[in-house]
């Protein structure tokens, strides 16, 4: 290999590094932002909710650089096999990343409301539900870090878990709501935030997914298990 060659190859891998990089970044404020959103929730914390919303920007910001960097990769090195699938994984988790973000900053926006109410019972059980997702986009991440194709397939075949104790929180969320009128509205607002940590739940199955992708080549099915019968209640 001339040195031209090793400059090719080098600049490439630079190329993907970078774009590996800002997902890495965007992967990192995403978390800060559930966390920050739950800490508001449990604490009645309304700075941090504020710290959420001002964060949010600069997600979308990072998903465009990395949408820009991932399209210049292949219009200049034409990627094949691996290479390929590493750019289009990335595409597809920049996205999965920009709408946890989203969804974190309306929990934050709910818990604004949250903060002003006095304490609601369900709170506990929204808490321990946050807990969880929070535990699963983390793994997601680190999953996909390693390219652990092994770890993300149990995070796959968990997401369930997060499902079964989304629908037991909306049950009790709704008991606690006709027995007490009183707790409807601050109940509603506590249903939006279940069911969007039930969404970022969701994301972070579709990030062990790809990840599944990124290794083996294999896209996934979309019948994966799910738990969530909150549909089915009358």
């Amino acid at each position: 290999m001339t040195s031209r060659d090793e400059h090719i190859v080098s600049s490439y891998d630079q190329e993907l590094a970078k774009l590996d990089t800002l997902i890495d970044r965007m992967a990192g404020l995403a978390e800060i932002q559930l966390d920050n959103a739950l800490k508001s929730l449990a604490s009645h914390n309304s700075d941090l909710a504020h710290c959420v919303l001002e964060s949010d920007r600069t997600v979308d910001d990072l998903k465009t650089t990395a949408e820009t960097q991932a399209l210049r990769v292949l219009a200049l090195r034409s990627p094949v096999a691996d290479d390929l699938r590493r750019v289009i994984t990335a595409l597809k988790i920049s996205g999965e990343i920009e709408r946890i973000a989203d969804v974190a900053t309306n929990c934050a926006k709910r818990a604004l409301v949250l903060n002003h109410s006095r304490g609601l019972a369900p709170m506990r059980g929204l808490v321990a539900l946050g807990k969880m997702v929070r535990s699963r986009l983390k793994s997601s991440f680190d999953a996909y870090r390693a390219k652990d194709a092994t770890s993300a397939q149990s995070l796959r075949d968990m997401d369930v878990d997060v499902d079964a104790l989304y629908s037991s929180l909306f049950r009790e969320i709704l008991t606690y709501m006709m027995e007490d009128p009183r707790t409807i509205t601050p109940g509603s607002h506590l249903l939006f935030v279940a069911k969007n940590l039930e969404r970022i739940g969701d994301h972070a199955t579709n990030i062990a997914e790809e990840t599944i992708f990124l290794v083996t080549g294999a896209p996934q099915s979309s019948d994966r298990p799910k738990g969530d019968t909150t549909t089915l209640e009358t």
